[in-house]
């Protein structure tokens, strides 16, 4: 029987938006040159940051209240729709395709992955899965303004067909970022807000939280440890505790500015 493939896991605490994903992606650089090992990154966000799709235009974002809020706005170097990361876990996961439990195909390694989010919100008693249909991993265009809690789409993590966890996905040189957020509660106000909608009723019909589910708040520790087993479990990997190397660091700085639009200090850069 061969071995078990060991992934890493990095278990940060509350980062600022430009920086979680300055080191998703510096970790991505160093996995897909066979730097680091395959990586499960948790993570959350201080301030509440507002992330935009790689090619998203500033339009999907109200900078004003963004910046009368202390919220960041940063752009992912994923695609997808614009969301607001508040009160959630967000999960990273940065793998080779086709070489270890993800395949080749980009559709099948995000369904894989989502499987195991769905086996993980089992474990805490949530009854999710997976929406049917083709898996859409096409960047949106510029002027795309569709909030991401408000355009469900093919293999997204559902409750009775409401969104609970939103991800999106970047290949490079054989290798994915897949990162998601799992949303622990709502604040309706400073979502609609960060997006110029006067209130979140276009927002909340889509979108269910882990509140919501179970009547209570679930501790992040919790959260952390049934993403770990699940992700463990369906990929059939170990998952070690480990941390990010000197390399990422260097390379997680220097890319830190690149995807910063505005902090809570006010500026567009």
């Amino acid at each position: 029987m061969n071995a078990r493939e060991t992934w890493r896991l990095v278990v940060d605490g509350d980062l600022p938006g430009a920086r979680n994903m300055a080191r998703d992606v510096a970790i991505l650089e160093a996995v897909s040159t066979g730097l680091s090992p395959a990586t499960l990154r948790l993570y959350g966000w201080d301030p509440p940051c507002l992330t935009l799709g790689r090619h998203q235009g500033l339009d999907a974002a109200d900078l004003d209240f963004c910046r009368r809020e202390r919220i960041d706005v940063v752009r992912r170097p994923t695609g997808g729709r614009a969301l607001l990361h508040h009160l959630e876990l967000t999960y990273s996961v940065v793998a080779p395709l086709g070489t270890g439990p993800l395949p080749r195909p980009l559709q099948d390694a995000y369904r894989r992955i989502c499987e195991a989010l769905v086996r993980a919100m089992r474990s805490l008693g949530v009854e999710a899965e997976l929406t049917g249909g083709e898996v859409n991993l096409a960047l949106p265009g510029p002027q795309t303004t569709v909030p991401c809690f408000e355009a469900p789409a093919g293999g997204e993590v559902v409750v009775r067909g409401r969104k609970l966890v939103g991800s999106a996905m970047r290949a490079h040189a054989g290798t994915i970022l897949q990162h998601g957020a799992i949303v622990l509660d709502w604040d309706g106000r400073l979502q609609a807000g960060s997006m110029g909608l006067a209130d979140d009723s276009a927002l909340r019909p889509h979108i269910t939280t882990l509140a919501d589910e179970l009547g209570r708040a679930v501790d992040r520790r919790e959260l952390e440890r049934a993403v770990v087993c699940a992700l463990s479990d369906h990929l059939g990997t170990e998952i070690a505790d480990g941390g990010t190397s000197p390399e990422e660091t260097l390379e997680e700085d220097r890319l830190t500015s690149e995807f910063l639009i505005q902090t809570t200090r006010g500026g567009i850069s």
